[in-house]
This record gives C-alpha cells, sequence and structure tokens, in this order.
C-alpha cells in the first residue's frame, strides 16, 4: 500500500523553475496581455507564470512561491477555469497558503484526458510523510511558527518498522535515507538533500490524504505483528480534523 499524489507527467526541478520575477520587465509589461506574436492568450505575464508553476511543480505556498501565490490569490477564479480546461481541479488551503491541482473526476464515471499521473511512494516514504505530519502537527500545536527534525530522527522512525524478521540493516537504513531525499526533492521538506537538519514544509498536511496515511500505518503495524510504543506528542496524527 501506498499514498499516491498527481503529477505533472514531464518532471521539473526546482532549479527549473524561475519565481523571483526579476525578468519580468524584460519579458513584457507586467499589465499587457498579448506577450508574443499571434498571443491570443488572455492572461497577463504574472498569472501565466502562476499556472505554468501550478503545472509544474507539486504544489505552490506562500513560503515557497511567494510572488506566484500572491498572483493566485488575486486571480484564483481565472487561474481555475484555465486548469479546469485542463481537466484539473484547483485545490486551495488559504489558512495553510498552500495550492495545488487534482486531476478532475466526471459526474458520471467516464476517464477524462490526463496531464498527471499517480506516483506511488514506496513504503519508506510513506512512512516519513507520515512521521513528518505527526511532528507538523505537534510543532504548530506547540506555537512553532516553523518546525524542524533532523534527518537521523526520521530514518530512527522508519527504522522503528521494521519486521523483526528482517536481516537486511543496512538495506533498510539506505532505503530510509533514499526516502528521505525523495521527500526532500519533491519539496515537503525544506532543505538540500545533504542537509542534516530540515524545515517540514506546511503543505505536508493538506497535501496527504488522512485517511490513507492511518491505513498505511495500520497495515504496517499488523504486518509487523506489533506495534511500535507511540511517541509523545501534544498531537493526535489520528485526530479527526477541525470543520
Amino acid at each position: 500500500m501506498s499514498v499516491e499524489l498527481d503529477e505533472p507527467t514531464a518532471e521539473s526541478s526546482d532549479s527549473d523553475e524561475i519565481n523571483d520575477f526579476d525578468d519580468l520587465d524584460e519579458v513584457a509589461d507586467e499589465t499587457s496581455v498579448s506577450l508574443f506574436e499571434g498571443d491570443e492568450g488572455g492572461l497577463e505575464y504574472a498569472q501565466r507564470h502562476a499556472l505554468v508553476t501550478l503545472l509544474k511543480q507539486r504544489f505552490i505556498s506562500a513560503r515557497t512561491h511567494p510572488r506566484d501565490w500572491q498572483v493566485l490569490v488575486e486571480n484564483e477564479r481565472v487561474i481555475r477555469s484555465r486548469l479546469n480546461d485542463l481537466f484539473l481541479d484547483l485545490q486551495v488551503d488559504p489558512t495553510r497558503e498552500v495550492a495545488w491541482k487534482r486531476q478532475a473526476t466526471s459526474e458520471t464515471a467516464s476517464r477524462f484526458p490526463t496531464l498527471l499521473h499517480d506516483t506511488s511512494w514506496s513504503r519508506e516514504e510513506t512512512l516519513v510523510l507520515v512521521h513528518l505530519r505527526d511532528r507538523l502537527r505537534a510543532g504548530l500545536a506547540s506555537g512553532d511558527a516553523r518546525v524542524y527534525i533532523d534527518r537521523e530522527d526520521i530514518v530512527e522512525y522508519v527504522a522503528s518498522f521494521r519486521p523483526g524478521h528482517a536481516t537486511d540493516e543496512a538495506g533498510d537504513e539506505k532505503r530510509a535515507r533514499n526516502a528521505v531525499v525523495s521527500v526532500v526533492k519533491a519539496g515537503l521538506l525544506i532543505g538540500s538533500a545533504a542537509d542534516d537538519r530540515y524545515e517540514i514544509s506546511e503543505a505536508v498536511e493538506p497535501l496527504l490524504p488522512l485517511e490513507l496515511l492511518q491505513e498505511l500505518l495500520e497495515a504496517l503495524q499488523k504486518a509487523n505483528g506489533s506495534e511500535p510504543e507511540p511517541e509523545p506528542r501534544d498531537d493526535d496524527l489520528f485526530e479527526e480534523e477541525d470543520a
């Protein structure tokens, strides 16, 4: 079992992203609609930039993409409309200031053409996400504006789910460390892959379906034959969300 997130079919990295708008004036007047010869588009440059960033990235947030987030807030309806034209649905969490796209679903159960594919997280990656969500909620409940976590803390948490019959400890640890790198590349841990300490992205909670994470954790505990000791925390990972 694994958690799946919609992703663009063409991979893009943070290094490919232009998010600072420094070259905005060189590209076009910020209020101009026609940006190149034969341009039939109806969006201004900043609106198109935010739309493209949404399509390229798993998510945008006020923290990671401040200019795109502001443009989205001011033009949510028109950007939602453009995504709908591509059979995509815009999801916005105004409290955590995070936005992402989902594949739209038909009311008649028919399938729409899609630009996205489901990306399945591995067992280790999903355990990392469970732990991050737990730590994020506990930290925010304690009044922390930003929540940090050590790489070794994550690796030890994943190791706590190792079945008693598992003998390849070195291989299991390598997979856990690779899982951390994958989550960093996804933008849900803020920092570089070589760091020993990361900030947990505020996007972790709204992006990850709570029910799937709970189901996965229960399945892993059952497969292992026993449950690890619960960690002390101020908030419960599986507590029902506030309305």
